[in-house]
């Protein structure tokens, strides 16, 4: 590369660090709650009207009030619930399972991807198979755990294992797949080969599409979770909110079903913002693809 291609490189990168400072300046004269409040106002007011809609059409009796049970009834239910303890156990039995069963998926699907994406015969025997079993629903695992592992705790890990590491690892893949081959290129030069090589130069430009694939993982996770709690029910496996939302069912509680409902969804979204979406952005913001903001 010739003198004026690195002076044109290096001018180009000035400017869109200028730009990407004058952009971090202006967000940065906003007050922190003015930002806080910018974030959280329009899914608090989509939340609201959703609500008013529910309450709307339960007060037009468009379906009979046991079939349709009012706001007020499913907060009743959250309530009854809490005041019982049930909610509390099945909330921290059911984040616990998924956690655990995360990270256990994380450990497997991190180095799978990654050899799955370095290595060509690798890829061409077991890529398909993962991209298969990612499309594959996880409900279909359950009552093959089942016979293999009877009504344990070993059944619904199993199913979420099936769930999440076909996601984190083709996350893994893709990532790879978006290094540019000079990274590579420079890595050996300096001498980074091996396993150094997929430390310090892979893993951190592979990062962003990990980082989606972790994500994806997480949800896939949770949703296997619930199918697995949904269908394997046994009391040595104590009470999840799957298992909850199945009693409900069975009692023809309609408040408790819908209560079932938003308690899956609340934990799923708020696992989602409070910890996937802030890695997404520090990553993000450290390749210089949004904006610092703090």
């Amino acid at each position: 590369m010739s003198l004026l291609d690195h002076r044109a490189n290096d001018d180009l990168a000035s400017l869109e660090a200028g730009l990407d400072a004058l952009e971090s300046n202006e967000r940065k004269t906003l007050p922190r709650w003015r930002r806080w409040l910018a974030a959280t106002w329009p899914p608090l007011v989509a939340v609201a009207l959703l609500v008013v809609v529910w309450q709307l059409v339960y007060n037009a009796g468009v379906l009979p009030a046991y079939r349709l049970p009012s706001p007020s009834d499913v907060l009743a239910s959250l309530r009854d619930q809490w005041q019982a303890g049930t909610l509390q156990q099945a909330t921290w039995n059911s984040v616990r399972r998924g956690g655990l069963g995360f990270l256990a998926s994380l450990a497997i699907g991190t180095p799978l991807g990654l050899l799955v994406g370095r290595v060509r015969s690798v890829r061409r025997a077991i890529g398909p198979i993962l991209s298969g079993l990612q499309s594959l629903p996880s409900v279909a695992w359950v009552p093959a755990a089942i016979l293999w592992f009877g009504l344990s705790d070993a059944t619904i890990y199993f199913v979420v294992l099936m769930g999440a590491v076909p996601s984190i690892a083709n996350g893994m893949v893709s990532g790879l797949d978006q290094v540019p081959p000079l990274y590579l290129r420079v890595g050996r030069v300096l001498g980074a080969r091996g396993l150094a090589s997929a430390r310090h130069v892979l893993l951190p430009a592979a990062l962003p599409g990990y980082v989606g694939g972790l994500r994806q993982g997480w949800a896939f996770s949770w949703r296997s979770l619930m199918a697995a709690e949904l269908i394997a029910r046994s009391p040595d496996l104590g009470l999840g909110v799957g298992q909850l939302l199945d009693q409900s069912r069975q009692l023809q509680d309609f408040p408790g079903v819908l209560a079932g409902i938003l308690t899956i969804l609340v934990i799923g979204i708020a696992i989602e913002l409070c910890l996937f979406a802030p890695i997404e952005r520090r990553v993000l913001r450290r390749r210089g693809l949004v904006a610092a903001t703090s």
